[in-house]
Parts: C-alpha cells; structure tokens; sequence
C-alpha cells in the first residue's frame, strides 16, 4: 500500500492554491464570494466586498476562522467588533452571531471547519 492510499479510502491528496487574491476580484457596489477548496475537515470561500458592503449578522452551523487577504474590514462577533487587516485572524465558534463589513474594498478568506467523514461502512 502506498503512502497515498489509506485501505478502502479515496487517496490521500494535497489540496494546493498558488494565489488566492488571483481567485476572485472586487466588484463595484457588490459583495461576491467563491467556493475555492472543499476538502476533508474543511472549505474555503473567498469572497470580496467593495468598500460599504457587508455581510449582515448571521450564524454558522460550523466554526469559521476568518481572514483579510487584502483591505480592511470591521468583524463583529456576538457583540466585539475588531478591525481586520492582513494578516489579521478571527475565530467564531458554531453559532455564534457574527458580521463583516468593508471599510474599503477587500479580500476575504473563510475556512469552515467540517466534520471529518466516517467511512467505516461506505
């Protein structure tokens, strides 16, 4: 058996994106988001505001880490709000209400942690 292959399971592969920012741009009065990676334990979603959009308050039925690729936005969470520039991270555990909003036009990474699949059985 290979080191790329776990017995009864799909193999095991890297998951790799040279350049994220490339993977969507900012659109005029708009907010847009993109699924770029959907993996074992995890997805990513891009997504890009002009400055003034937001993503109002919600909940995620997962935990969410968030990150500023580029620009600055503001991100509450259950009532704190911080400002999140590059390099800048935000974890918000399952349900807990959270917004975005652009203070100037920025990339976003968010990476939804899912449960590991069970494949005893499959």
């Amino acid at each position: 058996m290979s080191n790329e292959q776990v017995s009864g399971q799909e193999p095991i592969e890297l998951g790799f994106i040279e350049h994220l920012e490339d993977m969507i741009s900012v659109q005029e009065g708009s907010t847009v988001s993109r699924t770029v990676m959907q993996q074992e334990g995890g997805n990513v979603v891009l997504f890009s505001f002009d400055a003034g959009e937001e993503l109002s308050e919600h909940t995620a039925a997962m935990p969410v880490f968030v990150q500023t690729l580029k620009g600055r936005l503001k991100v509450t969470g259950n009532g704190r709000t911080v400002d999140l520039v590059p390099g800048g991270l935000a974890y918000f555990p399952t349900r807990i209400p959270h917004a975005v909003y652009a203070e100037e036009p920025s990339i976003m990474m968010l990476t939804m942690i899912t449960p590991a699949r069970n494949n005893v059985g499959d």
